[in-house]
């Protein structure tokens, strides 16, 4: 079943610009959430690099 965090990792709707920043992140994400069994800290580690994600695209937008 795939985890439901990952829909907030999605960048394809993005402008290149934002892609730029937000495309690494999500693959780490992609990557991490393939990789590693479902748990607890797990799921913390996702939540923390997507709030990274979100202050990083907040970031490029000046």
């Amino acid at each position: 079943m795939p985890n439901p965090i990952m829909k907030f990792f999605e960048y394809s709707h993005l402008p290149n610009y934002l892609q730029e920043v937000s495309r690494p992140i999500g693959d780490l994400a992609r990557s991490m959430d393939e990789q590693l069994d479902d748990s607890p800290e797990k799921l913390a580690g996702l939540r923390k690099l997507l709030e990274a994600k979100d202050c990083l695209v907040r970031a490029k937008l000046g």
